[in-house]
Formats: C-alpha cells, structure tokens, sequence
C-alpha cells in the first residue's frame, strides 16, 4: 500500500525498443510497473499499447491516479503538447496531450524522455545537488537532456536537447530513422551503432569468439558482446572501445560547450559501465578544454533503465504542483 496515496502518479517512460510505466508517489517510490516492447508497426498501434499500460496500472492502483508524465523520444512543441517528431516510434504531427488527456481523462503532461531523465538524476540520483547537467542516454538512439541552473533547457518550443543528432563525423553513414542527417552523436555511438560494428568486427576477425558467434548465426547485441567482453575477447573489447571513443567525442563538445557539474550517462547500452566510460574519459581528458575537461564528473545513472520512468513521474508531480498554484 503505498504511503502517500493521494499523489499517486503514473511516469510513462516511452523508447525505441522498450516502454515502461510505473506507478509512483511523491516520494519517488515506486509501488508498481509495467513493461513492454514498443509496438513500431503503426502510430495507432503504439498508441494503443501506451493506453493499455497506462489503464492496467491505474486498475492496480490503491488510490486513484492523479496524473501522469509522458516521456516520449520526440520533438516537442511543448506549449501545443504536440509531438512534432520523432526518429525511432511512429509519432509525428500529432497533439498528444489532447488526445491522451481526452481517452484517459486525467492531467497528462509531457516532455522529451532524456530531458526527464537528466530531471530524475539531479532530482534524487546521480547528480544530486548539482545545478549544471548534461545527461545522454544511450538505447536504441541516443537522447540528451540539459539543465541550466537546476531547471531543463526547453528551447524555444520545446524541442531543445536533441543531442543524440548532434553531428560528430561529417561524413559517417546516414542517421537511422526519420533523421536525414549524417554521422550524427546517435549513429555513432548507440546501440544500434553497436550492433554495426560487432558485424563488421566479427567479419574483420573471423577467428575472435565474436567472430564465431557471428558464422554461427548468434544474435549480436549488447548482452552478447557484454558477456564476450568479460570473458576478454578482443573483438567484443574492441567494440566497445570505439563506442567509447565516439562517446567520448561527442561528450568533449558538450562539456566546452556547457561546462556541467555533471556528466550523466544513461539508458541500456551503459550496462557496460567502464568498457565504454574508460574510454570516453579518456577522450574527454585529451580532447576537452580546460578548465571545463577538470571540473567535471562523468557518472553512470544512478536509476539505470528507470530514469526516464521516474523523470516522467517527477513531471506529472511538478505539473500536479503548478495547477495548484495557479488556482490559488
């Protein structure tokens, strides 16, 4: 039973490959969730499955839900609540708030789920009590989230942060998704970057473990290679080298650019923790400028996967905080 019922919450933390809803009060704790793989076949169909989570929840719940916090990995207007775009769902062109506030008939609220993120570390996680944060999460894509003076940066309609599609190699390969660009943060250094080197490493090193894996028709994704890694095949260490490379690079220009506290890396991909960190520190200290390269503290999420969930509920909580207000 949950010790504050009367702000229960929902966060709806919405990815590429994954989404996930937790039901949570103003404490942050979480009494309840639920996951599942994000349906890509068709807008209607992802819609569906978000309000079908969303509504499975608020059954479960002791006390009835408040609100809830969409995270979604798209271009926001956020004074319309309109998901303009996005590169990894089918969401574009599309007034999310009405339409979700309408079939649930709740106070819905929304933001990029990298900006909430980056919100749910400097809030109770790993850069508490600082006030200058960036923060990436690398899945899938890779999203960005920024706070200036312990508030997020927005832009000016919203759609500010989209550092995943910053450009680090001018001529790298095409951008995945919706994104018409090249060599983008995202195509670089994410998961699905991941998987691309692992094919073209095990073809360069057919004999590597990772190699053999390949031939034998292995599927190369991040728990494979985080496995070969440990065991200290040379391949898979050499994948996640240049992941860490590129993080790097695209982290350096962030860091000159913003000079954070704190540096926050999240999402799926970090369960890799030092394979991919070690080297992108590296790069940050040969390549960074000081005094910023100095200062700052280059950390794991504190929240892993969840950050996104519980950045969510802090939105639906803050959005709860401020009708208040404006009523009185």
């Amino acid at each position: 039973m949950a010790s504050n019922l009367e702000t229960l919450v929902i966060g709806f933390d919405l990815g590429g490959t994954n989404m996930t809803a937790g039901l949570v009060d103003g404490r942050l704790e979480v009494f309840d969730s639920v996951r599942m793989k994000t349906p890509a076949a068709s807008q209607s169909h992802l819609l569906a499955g978000i309000l079908s989570m969303v509504r499975d929840l608020s059954t479960r719940a002791p006390a009835p839900v408040a609100s809830v916090g969409f995270g979604i990995p798209s271009m926001i207007d956020q004074k319309r609540g309109r998901a303009i775009m996005s590169v990894n769902v089918p969401l574009a062109d599309f007034d999310f708030v009405d339409f979700m506030t309408g079939e649930l008939e709740l106070p819905v609220f929304i933001d990029n789920d990298a900006n909430l993120a980056a919100l749910a570390e400097m809030r109770a996680g790993a850069a508490k009590g600082a006030r200058q944060v960036i923060m990436i999460t690398m899945g899938t894509g890779i999203g960005g989230g920024i706070i200036i003076d312990g508030q997020i940066y927005r832009g000016a309609v919203g759609s500010a942060a989209e550092l995943g599609h910053m450009v680090i190699d001018a001529n790298g390969p095409r951008c995945q998704g919706a994104c018409e660009n090249y060599g983008c943060f995202e195509t670089m250094a994410s998961g699905t970057a991941l998987a691309r080197y692992a094919a073209e490493t095990a073809g360069e090193q057919p004999d590597s473990t990772l190699g053999q894996a390949a031939a034998a028709g292995d599927n190369l994704d991040g728990a494979l290679l985080s496995r070969l890694a440990e065991e200290g095949d040379p391949a898979a260490l050499a994948v996640y080298k240049k992941i860490g490379f590129y993080t790097g690079v695209g982290m350096t220009s962030l860091v000159n650019i913003f000079n954070p506290e704190v540096f926050v890396v999240g999402g799926g991909l970090i369960r890799a923790g030092e394979m991919i960190l070690g080297p992108a520190r590296q790069i940050l200290l040969s390549r960074g400028l000081r005094p910023n390269r100095d200062i700052v503290k280059v950390v794991p999420a504190a929240f892993g996967p969840d950050a996104g969930m519980l950045g969510a509920a802090c939105l639906a909580l803050d959005g709860l905080s401020d009708k208040a207000k404006n009523i009185q």
